[in-house]
């Protein structure tokens, strides 16, 4: 395999054999869950089996198996069985876990029982990031996204499915029970076969029916009026990324806007992220060690009551109210047009009418006082028809209205509050669910699912730098690509050969400029045969590209603004512009 680049030797033996440590360089990520690991205190961070017992066999140390699966996840390695070979092939895991190779069995029942403790693993990672200093600013986003569970959309009953499939049954069966009868008038021979599988498929249709029958009476014992057959826990939301459906859960987070980094997180199985804020803030809050935050949040996050807690915590919350008014879509006036005087507790209309206060009522879903205003002038009001369609145009405007007054006027004044919020928690969640990839949970029920999500908001700072760093060498990689598509070209011209020598030279004309208004400072590359006769004072005077070849190299970031081939001194001049 001569002039070829030829490997080692497999039966090649060495006097002094190669150590794991050779192998793994200092700036290896793995070493830094090595040294994470070992520093943390096992024990009291809730994880079973980290002191001995003193009888039975040896088991593994929680240590070890906890840094398989923080390098599995970092490496996009969930799956309990995939660990176990890469235990067995994987020469960083090898130095990390010293050679141990745990059985999958193992490594998932690690993950199921100790759901607790890697939850405080979690905790303990914000704690070394607050120790760091890097949650200086005290400002984080809110956000949820909908993550699939392992339960296909089949094995999740809701009353409208279940009405919706029973009906689609009954008319399969319908439909064969027709065919059945067709087949038996006829009696040819050949009809015997298929009226046969007619039958079968209409038993399989009546034990369907009778599954469906059975759900339908689970779901009444339930509040939540859905049941999922394989993870209970999980429930049907509605992803508005995609349009459709989702079998999952909803998962909470708390970003900083300075490093990204996730400061809290929740995994809920409610559908919409209504009730989510308070909790979520406080939660933030706590874990940043901070007094006083402030919160971003988008539409899906406005409720009175929670924006009521969040300031009575004194956090400064900005959430934007929801664009709900049907008036406003019907082209009469909005809530908005009625401005508050609060010294007389009235509301001036767009007519110039007063509106005051006539009575107080508390909703019976939201434990929310409103207070009613209208004005008497409404029904001989010239501008009702723009107002209301009833006699009196109501106003209600909740106890603690000043509260989310005193919101709106803080989003005024931050025009960019909702921009950060975009680009602060969209890309944590598209790293989330880049490294994770197009599959689902691993675990079932709820608690098992938060571990599994913790693992994932561990790996996050360093799948994100990963991710980070290969977008940059991919835009790299491509600019140059670029340059050298539009800039190697490689000289076949006959009347050209190729033993041209090339030469670049600098060339200043500041008082001239190109046809596109630019400065005519550039290089000249010259590719030599003879030696050449400069004209306009070694300057090339053709913009246009007369030969289609070019025998030069550029660097990247130039481009080649002009060709031309001098006769004369049998010369190629190329135009180069940095």
């Amino acid at each position: 395999m001569g002039r070829f680049v030829e490997g080692a030797n497999r039966n090649q033996a060495t006097l002094l054999p190669e150590c794991l440590e050779d192998f793994i360089a200092k700036d290896n990520p793995v070493r830094i869950v090595d040294a994470f690991v070992d520093e943390l205190e096992l024990a009291s961070l809730g994880f079973d089996g980290a002191t001995p017992a003193i009888t039975g066999r040896p088991s593994y140390h929680p240590a070890v198996l906890l840094k398989i699966y923080i390098y599995g996840y970092l490496n996009r390695v969930q799956s309990s069985r995939r660990l176990e070979r890469e235990c067995q092939r994987n020469v960083e895991l090898m130095w990390l876990t010293g050679r141990l190779a745990p059985d999958f069995k193992t490594i998932a029942e690690f993950r199921r029982s100790n759901g607790p403790g890697i939850r405080n693993v979690c905790r303990r990672f914000v704690v070394i990031c607050r120790d760091l200093k890097l949650f200086t600013q005290a400002v984080v986003v809110i956000d949820g996204s909908k993550f699939k569970a392992v339960n296909s959309c089949d094995n999740n009953f809701t009353p409208n499915k279940i009405a919706k499939r029973q009906e689609q049954i009954e008319q399969g069966i319908q439909r064969y029970l027709d065919a059945l009868e067709t087949a038996d008038r006829t009696q040819p021979a050949e009809v015997e076969a298929k009226a046969e599988r007619l039958r079968e498929k209409i038993e399989t249709l009546r034990e369907q029916m009778s599954d469906l029958n059975h759900a339908a009476e689970l779901l009444n014992d339930l509040s939540g009026k859905q049941v999922s057959l394989t993870d209970p826990d999980s429930r049907s939301m509605m992803s508005q990324a995609k349009g459709t459906g989702v079998v999952g859960y909803n998962i909470q987070v708390a970003v900083d806007t300075k490093h990204h980094l996730i400061v809290a997180h929740q995994v809920t199985n409610i559908g919409n992220d209504r009730t989510q804020l308070s909790p979520m803030v406080k939660a933030a809050r706590d874990a940043m060690g901070e007094k006083t935050i402030k919160a971003l949040a988008d539409r899906g996050y406005f409720s009175a009551p929670e924006i009521k807690a969040c300031d009575d915590a004194g956090i400064a919350a900005l959430v934007p109210k929801m664009r709900t008014s049907s008036a406003k879509a019907d082209g009469r006036f909005d809530r908005a047009d009625f401005i508050y005087i609060a010294k007389d507790d009235q509301y001036l209309c767009p007519a110039g009418q007063r509106a005051t206060y006539r009575f107080s009522s508390v909703e019976r879903e939201n434990p929310m006082t409103l207070r009613t205003y209208w004005s008497s002038a409404c029904p001989k009001c010239p501008m009702k028809s723009q107002c209301t369609p009833a006699d009196y145009r109501r106003i209600r405007r909740w106890e603690h209205e000043a509260v989310l007054e005193t919101m709106q006027s803080r989003l005024d004044r931050q025009l960019d509050a909702m921009t950060i919020r975009r680009r602060t928690v969209e890309h944590v969640f598209g790293t989330l669910k880049h490294w994770m990839g197009s599959t689902h949970f691993q675990t079932r029920r709820l608690g098992h699912v938060a571990a599994e999500m913790s693992l994932h908001v561990l790996a996050q700072p360093q799948a994100r730098h990963k991710d980070s760093r290969v977008r940059k060498d991919n835009a790299r990689n491509e600019a140059g690509s670029r340059v050298n598509s539009r800039a190697d070209v490689v000289h076949r011209q006959s009347s050209i050969t190729s033993s041209a020598c090339v030469s670049v030279q600098r060339n200043r004309a500041p008082d001239r400029t190109s046809p596109t208004g630019r400065s005519a400072r550039f290089y000249t590359a010259s590719a030599k045969f003879a030696p050449p006769i400069r004209k306009n004072g070694g300057e090339s005077a053709c913009w246009k590209p007369a030969l289609t070849c070019a025998c030069t190299v550029l660097r990247p970031g130039w481009t080649r603004q002009g060709v031309q081939f001098d006769s004369d001194s049998r010369a190629l001049h190329t135009r180069l512009r940095p």
